[in-house]
């Protein structure tokens, strides 16, 4: 009985006799960034869809805002939770399942009639399904198939986003301009279905499933039971890091980046730019360009955090941003010129570069905590830009264009810029960590940084 027991345990833990040349986790890296990309497409129509809408339902822009902050609420409030589905139900089930409520949300919309139809089309159900794959999708496929290039991995997948919104924008621009609104809902609700084969049959949601170690380990992993309490955890977690004064720094900070980027700008800046003439296609082909920047400014942003104080970083990137964003109204003209070239350029540069200082923040204040801190203060990101998507509708209504919202917006970035610089350093020897016993976060006493 013993030897059975050993030999069964041997054979758990063993690795396949035959390896292959091109490990699996590489297959499965593959097919999360074609998964991202076809994820993208939604992510790319909101601002696309505000005009086409009011002229034909005669819906205000505030309304039609109020559902795209819907949208982004709910994929802000869903990401904490994504990793604990992902832990309980797999990553096959959770993304599959996502993607698919993604495609029923953008395919529905097609026989709307009234407002709010689109509320629960492409509020609800696209909002839930992309907050399911937040980045959580990508943060659970590096951790778990790969020991090694786990940075190269995580920088792929990130890219994949991006690469996505230059693939999808232009082409839905085109489709909205041509041919309406309707073929561009479906195409996005095609985009999501056609990834959900490549989901089921290819991706595992761990090496072994498959017999094989993650990639670059040294030893075999079994696969780990699924974690029922993860979500509960998530939620103490957050109980305990709102008693903390740095939690609403970093909340805050963190929610006017939302509302500067994916509630203004990816919102807002198609329809500001069709206001002054320009045409969508051309609008939205430079809001493709700032994906293609956003890639080089994380990972230079990445670089820089490394060897200087994040929250003086945080403090010139939100700043630089609040100025760009009081020159935008004198840039907006009905052709591209070299100024609003150089605006794109720089906003994509600073799109997410906020993102490595912020999560070196949270690592340093919450210690072991800083993964779930970190993903209730993305959330915190979310609501930040589901409140400006429905504020710059409804000032575009009110004042009959968005240079209110573009200098209001400054005014809170510079206000960030401040918040960053209060928060106060916690010794290195020191990380905080979370009381058990009491059920909250100990705050640290470390100086102010000079």
């Amino acid at each position: 009985m013993t030897q059975t027991t050993a030999a069964a345990s041997a054979a758990e833990n063993a690795p396949p006799r035959g390896r292959p040349r091109i490990h699996r986790a590489w297959f499965v890296a593959a097919v999360a960034f074609v998964t991202i990309i076809g994820a993208a497409a939604f992510r790319s129509v909101p601002g696309l869809l505000i005009g086409p809408l009011h002229r034909e339902f005669d819906w205000s822009r505030g309304t039609i805002g109020a559902a795209v902050s819907v949208n982004l609420a709910l994929y802000g409030l869903t990401a904490p939770f994504a990793a604990a589905l992902m832990d309980r139900f797999g990553i096959r089930r959770v993304v599959a399942a996502a993607l698919t409520m993604i495609a029923l949300g953008s395919g529905l919309t097609v026989w709307m009639t009234a407002a709010w139809q689109l509320m629960l089309c492409w509020g609800l159900l696209v909002g839930l399904g992309s907050g399911s794959m937040a980045p959580a999708f990508a943060a659970t496929v590096t951790n778990r198939w790969f020991t090694e290039r786990r940075g190269l991995v995580t920088g792929i997948l990130t890219a994949a986003s991006a690469s996505g919104q230059l693939i999808f924008l232009p082409l839905l621009s085109w489709i909205v301009d041509r041919h309406d609104w309707r073929p561009a809902a479906v195409t996005v609700a095609l985009a999501a279905l056609a990834v959900v084969p490549f989901v089921w049959l290819l991706m595992r949601d761990h090496p072994a499933d498959a017999g094989l170690r993650p990639y670059g380990a040294k030893e075999f992993v079994p696969k780990p039971a699924p974690v029922p309490g993860a979500a509960r955890r998530a939620v103490t977690v957050l109980l305990s890091a709102v008693r903390t004064g740095p939690f609403w720094l970093l909340a805050g900070t963190f929610a006017i980046c939302g509302a500067s980027t994916n509630g203004l700008i990816q919102t807002h800046f198609v329809p500001a730019a069709h206001d002054h003439g320009m045409p969508i296609t051309a609008a939205a082909s430079l809001l493709a360009v700032i994906g293609v920047f956003d890639v080089v400014g994380t990972v230079a942003s990445g670089w820089l955090t490394d060897r200087f104080e994040p929250r003086r970083l945080l403090a010139v990137y939100y700043a630089l941003r609040g100025v760009s964003l009081l020159f935008l109204p004198m840039l907006l003209a009905p052709s591209v010129h070299p100024p609003m070239v150089f605006f794109i350029v720089f906003y994509g540069l600073d799109w997410v570069a906020t993102v490595p200082p912020t999560l070196a923040l949270c690592r340093e204040q919450y210690g072991d905590d800083s993964a779930i801190v970190f993903g209730w203060v993305l959330a915190s990101h979310q609501v930040g830009a589901a409140l400006v998507a429905f504020l710059g509708g409804a000032a575009r209504d009110t004042f009959g264009s968005y240079d209110v919202v573009w200098y209001a917006s400054g005014a809170l970035c510079a206000a960030a810029a401040l918040m960053a610089l209060v928060i106060r350093r916690r010794p290195a020897s020191a990380p905080a960590a979370l009381a058990r016993g009491a059920g909250r976060i100990t705050p640290a006493a470390g100086p102010r940084s000079r």
